[in-house]
């Protein structure tokens, strides 16, 4: 992975690159899960896979005692890493794009809510996805402008709570478009 793209915001490096989220060494990666917690398909799988059955058995216990029926869009909460380089997975469920006129507020809320629960535990470094922007439909171009506007509200927010977030893309189209709302990005 090399940075692509970045900016100050709050006090922290708000970092684009291309890559693979599940080798990024850094407090907290950011898991886009379905709401069963249970593992699925594209960045989902790929942590699980990777991370192991320890991150499995958190979401088990998380299922368990406070998530019965699943986790709702645009929550977000914290497991072990397993085998990953990152310390911790945050789990965020997506919206998926059409089915809900509340999409757009739901994706700014994954972020949001994950870095809040970052800054809860002390987590000074999170690597995002672009979340939603794959079996969810979210068009790249639509998703970015409203994740990188949630967390520059939250970095503004809390000045100096985070080192870095960064954005681990997975392909150049998607970094392309990120690159592009990140240029635009209006920061207090």
């Amino acid at each position: 992975m090399h940075e692509t793209a970045q900016r100050t915001v709050g006090g922290c490096r708000l970092t684009l690159v291309q890559g693979d989220l599940t080798r990024a060494s850094v407090d907290a990666i950011v898991n886009a899960a379905n709401p069963s917690l249970l593992g699925g398909g594209g960045v989902d799988g790929a942590i699980h896979r990777r991370g192991g059955p320890a991150i499995l058995a958190d979401c088990k216990r998380l299922r368990t005692i406070q998530w019965p029926d699943g986790l709702p869009t645009g929550e977000a909460v914290l497991t072990t890493a397993g085998r990953l380089a990152a310390r911790h997975v945050i789990h965020t469920v997506g919206p998926v794009y059409g089915r809900n006129p509340e999409a757009p507020r739901l994706l700014a809320a994954c972020h949001a809510n994950s870095l809040a629960l970052a800054l809860r535990e002390g987590l000074r470094t999170v690597a995002f996805p672009a979340i939603s922007t794959g079996v969810y439909g979210y068009p790249v171009e639509r998703a970015a402008p409203i994740a990188l506007d949630a967390i520059a509200t939250h970095l503004d927010a809390h000045p100096g709570a985070h080192d870095e977030v960064r954005f681990v893309l997975f392909d150049a189209a998607t970094l392309a478009a990120f690159a592009a709302a990140l240029a635009t990005l209006a920061c207090k």
